[in-house]
């Protein structure tokens, strides 16, 4: 894998960890700003708002911007969305500096996935792309954990500042390590759009909202399941969520492999594994050490569903990918929203802290349906070839190609 991927392991390390560290932070930063913590709740809302906005509309807008450039200009805005957070005098203006923080994720990732597919060779673009991913997951087993207890000890404040300081460092190695890749002659923003609007891409787009949602409706109440059903203390929250992390590793690194091999194949087992496991979880809650095993597992298939969708999306929409890459990542902060509130409603009206799994469960079946609908309607069409092949026909490039054009 060439060492460009190691940039955008480290932008994605950082937007991992600004995303996920909030939830940790939250007493704090309601305390500091004398606000109640469900009000403060709102800050992880506006991140998702900020990325499902930020997505299409950044990258709509960067269309016509050479990749490596667009890369480098994201990263800048979210410095300074983290900045802005650091600095946030009230919790109005923090609200808006994590929705302005939220507005370039999903661009990111959609261009970030577009060119890590272009930095290697026919056969290994999954691979790329989930190289690219693992920082994301990396942040949750290392980032999140030390940004959080970096914030109850220095301040709230603390934590953002560091994650500035992650967005210089990742800025610095974009501009080093990523080579010019030149955009397709024939792009444009309309022909995005007619590709975003391809009836193979929407249904990728919708069993990423459904079949993710499967994986929130229980991550997010999975630190009150800890202490409520597993019986842990407090003190083993960060542990369990770290488990999680190192099950989204796991994940991110088998699915690049299959994807590259079968994707829908891959895509349908994951979501399959992901129902399965949920119902167990439900049952192995009760013993410590299964319970534990099983956090561990649902990380790992929960995530193994993201670099098959990536990939689906970005070959059914092949001649102008990146809107449809990043709009990728709106579908999983709607999934995020959607399957946090459902997993909700059901503890609210009385079905105990177990529930959420049957709520995932159900939504990962409901994701893994419009995956098998797709699939057959694609095969009627005659377009039942293995799609893990590179999604564009533009010219390759190599980390040794010119770096200064474009950047």
């Amino acid at each position: 894998m060439p060492l460009a991927l190691l940039a955008l392991s480290i932008a994605a390390f950082g937007i991992g960890t600004t995303e996920f560290v909030m939830m940790g932070l939250l007493p704090n930063v309601a305390a500091d700003l004398h606000t109640s913590v469900p009000t403060a709740g709102y800050l992880v809302s506006a991140y998702a708002i900020g990325v499902v906005i930020g997505a299409p509309l950044l990258t709509a807008l960067g269309s016509r911007v050479p990749r490596k450039r667009m890369l480098l200009l994201l990263m800048a805005l979210f410095t300074v969305g983290n900045l802005a957070s650091a600095l946030a005098p009230g919790f109005g203006t923090l609200v808006a500096a994590r929705v302005l923080a939220g507005l370039p994720h999903g661009a990111f990732f959609g261009v970030g996935a577009v060119v890590a597919a272009r930095l290697v060779t026919e056969g290994r673009q999954a691979r790329a792309v989930a190289t690219m991913f693992l920082g994301l997951t990396v942040a949750n087993i290392v980032g999140v954990p030390a940004a959080t207890l970096l914030g109850q000890h220095l301040g709230w404040r603390a934590t953002f500042l560091v994650v500035t300081a992650i967005g210089l460092v990742a800025m610095a190695a974009l501009a080093r390590l990523i080579p010019y890749v030149p955009l397709d002659a024939h792009q444009s923003l309309g022909r995005e759009l007619r590709a975003l609007g391809d009836r193979q891409v929407l249904l990728g787009l919708l069993t990423a909202v459904f079949g993710f949602a499967g994986v929130f409706a229980v991550y997010s109440y999975l630190a009150s399941m800890t202490t409520e059903v597993m019986g842990f203390g407090e003190s083993s929250v960060t542990l369990v969520l770290a488990l999680f992390g190192i099950g989204m590793t796991l994940g991110a690194l088998v699915a690049g492999p299959l994807t590259d091999r079968a994707l829908r194949p891959t895509l349908y087992g994951s979501l399959a594994a992901l129902a399965l496991v949920l119902v167990a979880f439900r049952f192995t809650m009760h013993v410590q050490w299964a319970a534990l095993v099983t956090v561990v597992v649902l990380g790992a298939v929960g995530f193994m569903t993201t670099t098959p969708l990536q990939m689906l999306v970005m070959n059914k929409a092949q001649h102008a990918p990146t809107l449809a890459s990043a709009s990728n990542h709106s579908a999983f902060n709607l999934a995020n929203a959607g399957g946090a509130w459902l997993g909700g409603v059901a503890i609210a009206a009385g079905w105990g802290w177990t529930s959420p799994t049957l709520v995932g469960a159900a939504l990962a079946v409901v994701g893994l349906a419009i995956a098998v609908t797709a699939g057959l309607l694609d095969t009627a069409k005659g377009a039942s070839r293995v799609v893990a092949g590179s999604p564009l026909p533009e010219r390759r490039v190599s980390p040794s190609s010119s770096r200064a054009s474009g950047s």
